[in-house]
């Protein structure tokens, strides 16, 4: 998200209020210079201050319904039919896209100079890449906008519900590609779709599994409630 900066703001106090640090509104701004030295009126990126991941508990399905974007519809069992054939833009699948860079470290995927690299915003911190990630694979794959990239969450999430071309649909509906919007304590994680293993749904996107908290591009289950799961109708 961006905040236009008001006299009387500090990085500090606004770090406070956001949820952040000095350090990551710093890395998120790199124009800033002295970190006690901001000016009314700029406008400020703001980092998401939480994007957390962890895998799902065994044994257990992922909570939610997509349609009503609820948080609490029980546990979703996998359809007869499994997931089928993913979706596709002009460009191809964002979950083919998505695919080929399994294991890809954020913070370098962000930095190559063509596909999704060259989309994703590289001043997003390396532990809250994954709406930059997923907004990236969609416009690979020709069904978003470099408008509509977000690395917010909840402003892709928005950005989806306004497209005409995508629509709400419940988890048992879901195609690979997909993409799912999560909450996670305070914060959210949004992943894509990547179809069903042994009952459970599985989810591909930019996680925080390595060691130091960064994220890395894998492939999963979860067990965190739903707030939404978009599909691309195009």
């Amino acid at each position: 998200m961006s905040y236009r900066i008001q006299s009387g703001d500090t990085l500090s106090g606004l770090a406070k209020r956001y949820g952040t640090s000095v350090d990551s509104l710093m890395k998120a701004n790199p124009d800033i210079q002295n970190k006690d030295l901001i000016y009314a009126g700029k406008t400020l990126n703001i980092p998401g201050s939480r994007d957390s991941f962890e895998p799902g508990t065994q044994g257990q399905g992922v909570r939610g319904g997509g349609t009503g974007g609820s948080s609490g519809a029980g546990n979703v069992t996998a359809p007869p039919g499994g997931a089928g054939p993913g979706t596709r833009g002009p460009g191809g699948s964002p979950f083919d896209i998505a695919m080929s860079h399994m294991g890809k470290n954020a913070g370098s995927l962000k930095l190559e100079g063509s596909g999704v690299g060259a989309d994703m915003e590289d001043w997003v911190p390396n532990n809250v890449n994954c709406a930059n990630f997923v907004s990236a694979c969609l416009e690979q794959a020709g069904q978003i906008k470099d408008s509509q990239h977000s690395a917010s969450v909840m402003t892709l999430q928005g950005n989806l519900d306004r497209d005409p071309n995508f629509k709400r649909v419940d988890l048992k509906d879901a195609k690979p590609g997909d993409v799912v919007s999560m909450k996670v304590g305070d914060g959210q994680h949004v992943v894509m779709f990547a179809g069903w293993k042994d009952g459970k749904a599985q989810f591909i996107g930019s996680n925080n599994v390595n060691s130091d908290g960064s994220q890395r591009i894998s492939l999963t289950s979860m067990n965190y409630p739903i707030m939404s799961v978009h599909q691309y109708q195009g």
